[in-house]
């Protein structure tokens, strides 16, 4: 499995960024994807996660009601929508797949993520 982000920036606070992520070197496994993001000095953390089928996702409440994780297979990419983006926000963000990525779940827990993409940096600043 290999990862690659796309779409980091920075932006003004109340702005707007798209995060893309494409996978490639899949052996026909249905997988999950997921987004974390680590700030300067602090633990990476979840973000948002979406299943094989895309029609189950999981967001970190910092990321709900701003944040749209979506996916589409034929492209085996996943996008990252986020709006209304803050200062708090500023990071590198990380796509992931977990290392069971034959279950198709979409994990919250960054212990069972094994495979990363080289992150994108997003700013947020005025």
């Amino acid at each position: 499995v290999q990862l690659q982000a796309f779409g980091g920036g920075s932006v003004l606070p109340g702005g707007s960024l798209r995060l893309s992520c494409a996978e490639s070197g899949r052996t026909n496994s249905r997988i999950a994807m997921a987004w974390f993001r680590q700030a300067p000095g602090k633990e990476r953390e979840f973000v948002s996660a979406i299943n094989w089928a895309g029609d189950k996702s999981e967001y970190a409440d910092s990321a709900k009601g701003r944040f749209t994780i979506s996916r589409d297979n034929a492209k085996n990419t996943v996008w990252l929508q986020m709006t209304s983006l803050k200062p708090e926000d500023t990071a590198v963000y990380y796509c992931a797949v977990p290392r069971n990525h034959a279950s198709g779940i979409a994990y919250t827990e960054l212990i069972e993520y094994g495979y990363w993409g080289q992150g994108t940096q997003v700013t947020v600043s005025s």
